[in-house]
């Protein structure tokens, strides 16, 4: 498993970004799973440095990932309390359609295969079907 450990500073998703264009080329993705991956991850980043660490910059983000012929699984762990993931808002229902967050976990959920948090809520599993 590959590991990548940075400073939650909202400027460290470009490197994020690049880690996902460097594995595509590598893997020679299909832009449609490149484009889930890309789009899910630094969803998950985000809320890691924003929510999970608020911003403190001496707090870090661990990003996992490991990649087989069958799937891409990465793991992105914040340095937080955690959150109760059980118990989200729908975005899509009427009294949330207008808010402007919300929507991420939501997003990433849809994005990839499978979507699962540690018990705290600190830690999220993402995994993306190759075949």
């Amino acid at each position: 498993m590959n590991k990548v450990v940075f400073k939650s500073e909202i400027k460290n998703i470009s490197l994020v970004e690049r880690l996902i264009d460097d594995i595509s080329v590598k893997y020679n993705l299909h832009s449609d799973i490149y484009g889930k991956l890309l789009l899910a991850v630094v969803e998950g980043v985000n809320n890691a440095i924003v929510h999970g660490n608020k911003l403190e910059k001496e707090k870090i983000v661990i990003l996992k990932y490991i990649i087989t012929d069958e799937k891409i699984e990465f793991i992105i762990r914040d340095s937080g309390e955690g959150f109760d993931y059980r118990n989200l808002p729908d975005p899509t229902k009427p009294e949330n359609i207008e808010k402007t967050h919300g929507r991420g976990i939501f997003l990433m959920k849809h994005l990839s295969d499978e979507l699962e948090f540690n018990e705290k809520g600190n830690e999220v599993r993402i995994v993306f079907n190759l075949t």
